[in-house]
């Protein structure tokens, strides 16, 4: 098969910068992580690990995938027609439900954090840190809401270096505040875990600031007043639902999977944590191509040339399994070195654990990489609920149910964990690829009938 170097091309162009965004932001968790290890030890890193899991659980669920995908899609398919003002309109839209939704989840956060923690699984020792750390992220929350659904309106015309650079100016800030509030350093006070999170409060705050500043970009404005009819609204939102709950499947089954985890202990918990901080390096690459993959489908679909679109999704599959296929040779061999980075290496169980785990995360990442891009296909076309069906399979009745059974009653290993989840990974990866054959088959015929008529 010859090479289309200007559709690969293009789906790079787009990429690069997303993946370094998602890469920025990642490793603002993972020196978070890292820091907080150093500084405090087990306790700390599974307190922190805990309240970041459901903060980001919310937020993925709800922005990340949710609204800020729908808004990517309906955006690019309605530039990709040249329908400028309904692009505009859906923008609006979309930054008012994200305002509603950061305040609703700040005051969750902010108010009740402890009962949320205590659902979690919360040990007595981890709930005190853990509380703490979950009301002052609330504010996080309520910022990383805003940009991240602005985040989603740049990528529906394209533009996935505004992201970047808003992810950078975070970056610099939160690790900079970071090494100095963690352990006091540059005459700043020690504040430990609590300096950690006023540190990503502080840098959302920047990169939000810096974000609205280039709104002036967009072929379009803005406002926070103007009049969205109400169709707009639940356009938005009938896509996001399906989209929110595809990441609800799998973010809340992660976190039921947590609940088993700490039976085992805090060891296991902790060395749980680091390897899922360390694998998260590896979907960065992945998530960037699928955004790139949303945005470049939805402007195929919006022009009518399906062929494109199918063009789109199968380079996008390519580069994005060739990427997280090369992080997984890491993952496979040095894995000690790795998890070395996140914990004190007096703490050996937990480094060995860890490893382990991070063997077995080197199977998933091409399924993982494959489910990424054939669902961010779904996404760009506005058929949401596929990719949702598929996972909300693949997490209940696979993942789930193995987990109760295998961790929580059996009580085996930590790393078993890791290989049902590889199997759920794999499964999915197949049921969607076969989805998106038959879909496209659908499409071109559709497409051939309609030329003819």
């Amino acid at each position: 098969m010859k090479i289309n170097w200007k559709i690969f091309r293009e789906i790079i162009y787009l990429a690069i910068p997303a993946v370094g965004e998602m890469t920025l932001y990642m490793m603002i968790w993972i020196f978070d992580t890292m820091m907080i290890g150093k500084y405090g030890g087990e306790l700390a890193v599974s307190s922190v690990g805990l309240s970041t899991e459901i903060i980001y659980s919310f937020f993925n669920i709800i922005i990340a995938v949710g609204v800020s995908t729908a808004l990517t899609s309906l955006i690019s398919r309605a530039i990709g027609s040249k329908d400028y003002k309904k692009a505009e309109t859906i923008a609006n839209a979309g930054i008012k439900i994200a305002i509603v939704l950061a305040f609703i989840f700040f005051l969750l956060l902010f108010f009740v954090p402890d009962k949320i923690l205590n659902l979690a699984g919360a040990t007595k020792e981890m709930l005190p840190l853990a509380t703490r750390y979950a009301k002052i992220s609330s504010f996080s929350f309520f910022l990383l809401t805003i940009s991240s659904t602005t985040n989603g309106i740049f990528r529906g015309i394209k533009d996935t270096k505004t992201s970047l650079y808003v992810a950078g100016s975070i970056n610099i800030v939160n690790l900079f505040l970071d090494y100095a509030l963690i352990f006091g350093n540059f005459g700043f006070p020690e504040w430990g875990i609590t300096g950690a999170a006023v540190a990503t409060v502080a840098g959302n705050l920047v990169g939000i600031l810096l974000q609205w500043s280039r709104l002036k970009k967009l072929p379009f404005k803005i406002s926070l007043f103007s009049y969205v009819p109400k169709k707009d609204i639940w356009e938005i939102i009938r896509f996001a639902i399906p989209s929110g709950l595809q990441e609800a499947n799998f973010s809340l089954s992660r976190l039921l999977g947590l609940t088993f985890i700490l039976s085992l202990g805090t060891t296991a918990f902790a060395a749980n944590q680091i390897g899922i901080a360390i694998e998260a390096i590896s979907t960065m690459p992945g998530w960037g191509v699928a955004i790139a993959c949303i945005a470049l489908v939805g402007h195929s679909i919006g022009e009518k040339k399906v062929h494109k679109s199918q063009e789109y999704t199968l380079y996008s599959a390519i580069i994005a399994s060739i990427f997280m296929g090369i992080l997984a040779c890491f993952f496979f061999l040095i894995p000690e070195t790795l998890i070395s980075f996140f914990i004190n290496k007096q703490e050996i169980d937990v480094i060995m654990i860890g490893a382990t785990c991070l063997q077995v995360a080197a199977f998933e990442q091409i399924p993982t990489a494959l489910v990424m891009v054939f669902a961010s296909y779904f996404k760009g076309i506005g058929k949401v609920k596929i990719p949702f069906y598929v996972s909300f399979f693949t997490n209940w009745f696979l993942r789930i149910p193995l987990s109760f059974y295998l961790i929580f009653i059996l009580r085996l290993p930590v790393y078993v964990y890791w290989i049902i989840t590889t199997f759920q990974w794999l499964m999915e990866s197949i049921i969607l690829y076969y989805l998106y054959k038959k879909n496209i088959k659908e499409m071109l015929k559709f497409e051939i009938n309609r030329k003819l008529c």
